[in-house]
């Protein structure tokens, strides 16, 4: 097009359209931040096969002190301080996120956890942005029972997700169960969950995977379709620089440290030597990437943002 010349229609419909998406951004950012503007819509969307995979940010912490919760190793935080100085990170102001993930297969949707729910979690606000109501989800799947995972469940004192089967482990549910007081929607929702096992189905092309000692039972997600697969970690790869780089490295609270060292361990390398994606719940926005050799550890290596 010449410089000089006018834009055409379909040029100023999209002109529009981009300029009716900045407003409502807008509108969004003073309904979640007090007027501050959020950066993008909250989710992101790709391709696996033939999948739609969005992950969807359920929001971030405030800034706060990266130890003793993300490095517990007694001893250790001088050099896990240093490592995060290396990535331009101050340990004192630690920024969480929170990351479920949802799988359109053309058949199903699954959710992978609920998020935070509540005034805190905006899992239903991106959800909207990326196109999908609640009623739309007809599996969700819970990767263990910690609060930031199962929140989401239930809004306003009804199922969020109310079409959708709703999974767990087996053995994951039976722990906070036995507890003297158990999660309250763990408890509400013990006679509708569906009780799975490592290696089972949870919808067509994706599968659970026994990722123990974050917490008892914790499962992470094999999501594959043709020759593309994607691990969706849930909490068992810890943080996404310290968990890799150093092999002993363990969180405050994991249940069993461990045995959570081992499993981070025994995925780190299955995901460095077949080269599958990875998702992080608590890695930084968003959370999507590759895991690959560094000496004798590992390195989270992000994949590429793309906006197609």
């Amino acid at each position: 097009m010449n410089k000089g010349a006018g834009i055409s229609r379909r040029e100023a419909l999209k002109l529009a359209g981009a300029t009716g998406l900045l407003a409502a951004g807008t509108a969004l950012g003073q309904a979640q931040a007090g007027g501050a503007l959020p950066n993008g819509a909250g989710f992101y969307r790709f391709k696996l096969g033939d999948f739609t995979v969005v992950v969807l940010s359920d929001g971030q912490t405030p800034p706060g002190a990266t130890f003793p919760n993300w490095g517990a190793n007694p001893g250790k935080q001088a050099d896990f301080e240093q490592a995060l100085r290396e990535h331009f990170i101050d340990p004192n102001r630690f920024i969480n996120n929170f990351n479920p993930m949802l799988v359109d297969t053309g058949r199903n949707k699954v959710l992978i956890d609920t998020g935070r729910g509540g005034q805190a979690g905006l899992l239903l606000t991106h959800l909207a942005n990326a196109g999908y109501k609640p009623a739309d989800v007809d599996t969700v799947f819970i990767t263990h029972g910690h609060g930031d995972h199962i929140g989401g469940l239930i809004t306003n004192g009804q199922p969020t997700f109310p079409n959708a089967r709703h999974l767990i482990g087996e053995t994951e549910l039976g722990f906070w169960l036995s507890q003297a007081t158990p999660p309250a929607n763990l408890a509400a929702f013990k006679d509708r969950f569906t009780l799975l096992k490592a290696n089972q189905e949870i919808a067509p092309g994706l599968t659970t995977v026994a990722t123990p000692g974050h917490t008892v039972g914790h499962m992470a997600v094999m999501v594959a379709s043709g020759s593309n697969a994607l691990v969706h970690y849930g909490d068992a790869a810890g943080h996404w620089i310290l968990s890799l780089r150093f092999p002993e490295h363990y969180l405050g609270f994991d249940a069993d440290k461990e045995l959570v060292v081992k499993t981070r361990a025994e995925m780190f390398a299955r995901a460095a030597a077949d080269k599958h994606m990875v998702v992080g719940y608590h890695f930084p926005w968003p959370a999507t990437g590759y895991i690959r050799k560094a000496g004798s550890a590992y390195e989270f290596v992000p994949a590429f943002f793309t906006w197609s």
